[in-house]
C-alpha cells in the first residue's frame, strides 16, 4: 500500500471520527445554548438533535394508585358531590395534537360584539367570531405578555408587548409568567379589569365569547412533537359548533403570518386539561357583573371553584388512571383548597395526588409553570422532597431562570434550619425578577 493511500485512509478515518464526535456532542451543545439562541435555530435542526426529555423525579416509597379523599367543607353551602360529571378531553393524544392545523378560517361567521356586552342568550349562537383583534408575534418565551397585549389592544388599550414584558418578566430568560400575574397586571396598570379561574369548560368559554369577551387559556404545547412539551397561552376569539372548531391567535405561530389558528374542540380540551382548564378574561370597568353572571357562583367563589376542580380531576383520574396531568391537577386543586381553608387534610391528599403524578411521569418543564407541589410537600413536612424537585429544575438552563423555584427552595431550606441558604435563594429569585414580590416578602421576614 502506497504512502499516499495510507494518508488518504488516515484522513478519511479522522473525518469519520470527527463527524461521530460532532453527532454525539450536537444535542448536548444545542441543549446548552441559552434559550433565546435555541429559538433562532431552524426547527429542522432542533428536531434532529431532540432527545426525549427527562421527567421530574418521583418520590421514593409512595403507594401507587391511591384513593384520594376530598373532605367536605363545613359552612359551605351546596357542596358538590363526588359524582360530578367532568367535561374532559380525550385520554389519548388526538391525531392532530402533534401538529395542529394553523390556518385562517375560510368562512368566518359575522357575529360581532356590541360595544357593551351583555349575558349571552340561551341557547348559545352556533358560531361566534369577535372582530377587531390583531395578532402579536411573541418574542422569546414571551407568550404571556404577547397574548395579554392582543387582548388589551382589542379593548383599545395601547400597551405593547415590550411594555408588559418589562414589568412581568424583566429578565428576558424568564420561562414563565403565571396567569395571576397577568391578571394582576391588568388590574394594577391599566384601566381595564381582569379575573383568572381554573376548572373552566368550553361551554363557559363560548358564553364569554358570545357576550363579546375574548378569553386567554393556559395549555400544553408540543410544537415539535411530544418530545418537546411546553406550557403556552392561546387567545380564543371564536368558535363554530357545526365544525367543532375553536378559533385562536397563536403568538408562537411558525412561520408567523397573522397568528390565526384553528383547533378542534377535542384538541383544545386535551391540551387545556394539562393546565387544569385555567383561563383569564379581561373586561371593561362596570362589566364585572356581566362576567360573574356568565361564570356563575361556583366559579366566582374560590373555595367552590377549587373544590369542583378537584372533583373533576378525581373523576378524570378514575376514568384514566395513568393520566399524570389529571393527578397533578387534583394535587393542585386540593392544595389550593387547603390554602384557602387552612384544613390540613387537603394538603395531605394533595401531596398524595402529586406523588402519583410524579410516579407516572411529568414533563420536567411542568415546574416552570406550576408550583403547588412545593406547597403540598411543605405543608406536610417533606422539605427534602422540595429540595430534590428544585435540584431537578435547576439542573436545566431554562429552569435556572424560574424565580418561583428559588422561592420554594428558600422555604425548604428555612424549614431545614439553613437561614443563610434561604436568604440566598430568596435573593436569587429577586435577581431573576425584581418585581417578584413574594420573594421580597420572604426575604424581609428574615430581617
Amino acid at each position: 500500500m502506497s504512502r499516499t493511500t495510507k494518508f488518504i485512509i488516515l484522513i478519511v478515518a479522522l473525518v469519520q471520527l470527527m463527524l461521530a464526535l460532532a453527532l454525539f456532542a450536537l444535542p448536548r451543545a444545542v441543549r446548552a445554548l441559552p434559550g433565546h439562541y435555541q429559538a433562532r435555530l431552524p426547527e429542522e435542526l432542533v428536531a434532529l438533535v431532540t432527545t426525549p426529555l427527562p421527567t421530574l423525579p418521583a418520590p421514593a416509597n409512595v403507594t401507587r394508585q391511591p384513593r384520594i379523599t376530598i373532605p367536605a367543607l363545613p359552612g359551605v353551602d351546596d357542596q358538590p358531590t363526588a359524582t360530578l360529571e367532568p367535561t374532559r378531553g380525550p385520554t389519548a393524544t388526538p391525531e392532530t395534537a402533534a401538529a395542529p392545523t394553523e390556518t385562517t378560517p375560510t368562512a368566518e361567521p359575522t357575529t360581532t360584539p356590541t360595544p357593551t356586552p351583555s349575558p349571552s342568550p340561551t341557547p348559545l349562537p352556533a358560531q361566534v367570531i369577535l372582530e377587531g383583534m390583531r395578532g402579536v408575534p411573541q418574542r422569546f418565551n414571551n407568550c404571556g405578555p404577547a397574548n395579554l397585549t392582543q387582548v388589551l389592544n382589542f379593548y383599545g388599550d395601547a400597551t405593547t408587548q415590550e411594555e408588559a414584558a418589562a414589568y412581568l418578566k424583566p429578565n428576558t430568560q424568564d420561562r414563565n409568567v403565571s396567569p395571576w400575574q397577568l391578571s394582576d397586571y391588568v388590574n394594577e396598570f391599566t384601566a381595564l379589569r381582569s379575573t383568572v379561574h381554573s376548572g373552566g369548560t368550553l361551554e363557559m368559554i363560548k358564553r364569554l365569547l358570545a357576550a363579546g369577551f375574548p378569553v386567554v387559556i393556559e395549555k400544553g404545547y408540543e410544537p415539535l412533537g411530544p418530545e418537546e412539551w411546553y406550557g403556552h397561552y392561546l387567545t380564543i376569539y371564536g368558535y363554530d359548533d357545526a365544525k367543532q372548531e375553536i378559533y385562536t391567535y397563536d403568538t408562537f405561530q411558525q412561520p408567523y403570518t397573522d397568528g390565526r389558528r384553528i383547533d378542534t374542540y377535542e384538541t383544545i380540551e386535551f391540551y387545556w386539561q394539562q393546565f387544569n382548564y385555567t383561563f383569564y378574561v379581561v373586561f371593561r370597568p362596570g362589566q364585572e357583573e356581566v362576567v360573574n353572571a356568565i361564570l356563575g357562583p361556583d366559579m366566582t367563589d374560590p373555595v367552590k371553584m377549587w373544590q369542583n376542580a378537584a372533583l373533576r380531576a378525581q373523576a378524570e383520574t378514575e376514568a384514566s388512571p395513568e393520566n399524570a396531568f389529571a393527578w397533578f391537577n387534583l394535587g393542585t386543586s386540593l392544595t389550593r383548597v387547603g390554602e384557602l381553608t387552612g384544613q390540613t387534610e387537603f394538603y395531605a391528599n394533595g401531596a398524595t395526588a402529586f406523588d402519583e403524578a410524579l410516579s407516572i411521569g411529568m414533563p420536567y418543564r411542568m415546574l416552570w409553570y406550576e408550583f403547588r407541589v412545593y406547597v403540598a410537600y411543605m405543608k406536610t413536612g417533606r422539605y427534602e422532597d422540595m429540595i430534590t424537585l428544585t435540584d431537578s429544575v435547576l439542573a436545566t438552563e431554562g429552569g435556572q431562570n424560574v424565580e418561583e423555584t428559588y422561592l420554594y427552595r428558600g422555604h425548604a431550606l428555612l424549614f431545614l434550619g439553613n437561614v443563610q441558604g434561604a436568604a440566598e435563594a430568596y435573593q436569587t429569585a429577586l435577581d431573576r425578577n425584581e418585581n417578584f414580590y413574594p420573594a421580597q416578602i420572604a426575604l424581609d421576614s428574615l430581617g
